[in-house]
């Protein structure tokens, strides 16, 4: 008898961190090389090599620092502030129904204003000083945190919650060995879409008013026509970006290895 394959693999894509590095030197090479041709005009679009040179200048300077250690802390703070409360209310409206509605009903009016709207009204309440910047990061990442965390509770199998209270599990010890577990997937694949938002927000708030991070260096940068150290900020926010988002691939990594 000739034996048949196996068919039942399923769909199992792989994270391969050596295609995505590749992808981007090859982005990175064809930009240069375009650059170097004189197709890409460098004084609207300066090389790759131009602006690494910029950012070492930065770096020995210590003015790429000055920027940096700002924006972290901002980024740090109203992201953690925001994700910890949204969790917890995702958690509220995913599990009780006394909840569910009126915290839906405040997420439906609220998610769609653009958080970018509110920085002026932040400025008044909270000053022009870090309050108004957290508090728009926080609101930026709470919302998709609330929705994503109510998602992935709604989606743990309900079996697995009725076979806990058949063995007399206490409704805390469910939530935290069923419920949590169940849903951290979605809350995860939350933090992705939450840091993304969180980064264009901090841009947009230290444009507004601070005099340090690299929204206000990137801004003071575009004033001056400095087309070298603009991207090279923006080169700073992509690799911000790029590091986020492998902080939470390895979170993911360590905490959903039962996949």
């Amino acid at each position: 008898m000739t034996p048949v394959p196996f068919r039942g693999g399923g769909f199992a894509p792989r994270d391969r961190g050596w295609a995505g590095a590749i992808t981007l030197l090859a982005v990175v090479a064809a930009w240069q090389a375009g650059a170097s041709a004189g197709v890409i005009p460098t004084l609207f679009l300066p090389a790759p090599i131009t602006i690494g040179r910029t950012l070492w200048h930065l770096a020995i300077s210590g003015e790429l620092w000055n920027h940096l250690s700002a924006s972290l802390w901002r980024l740090g703070i109203g992201w953690s502030l925001g994700t910890i409360c949204g969790i917890g209310v995702g958690l509220a409206a995913g599990l009780w129904s006394a909840f569910r509605s009126p915290i839906m009903a405040v997420v439906a009016a609220l998610f769609p204003i653009p958080k970018i709207a509110l920085i002026p009204l932040f400025i008044i309440w909270f000053g022009i000083g870090e309050g108004s910047k957290l508090a728009t990061l926080s609101l930026g990442a709470f919302f998709p945190t609330v929705i994503a965390t109510m998602g992935g509770v709604d989606n743990v199998p309900r079996n697995l919650i009725r076979m806990g209270q058949s063995f007399g599990l206490s409704t805390g010890a469910i939530i935290r060995t069923i419920i949590l577990p169940g849903a951290l997937p979605a809350i995860l694949s939350g933090f992705r879409v939450t840091s993304s938002i969180a980064i264009v927000l901090l841009v947009a708030a230290e444009m507004i008013g601070a005099d340090r991070g690299i929204g206000a260096f990137v801004l003071a940068a575009g004033n001056l026509y400095d087309t070298d150290a603009l991207m090279a900020g923006i080169v700073m926010l992509s690799v911000l970006g790029l590091s986020v988002a492998a902080l939470i691939g390895s979170l993911e990594r360590a905490l959903l290895t039962w996949r």
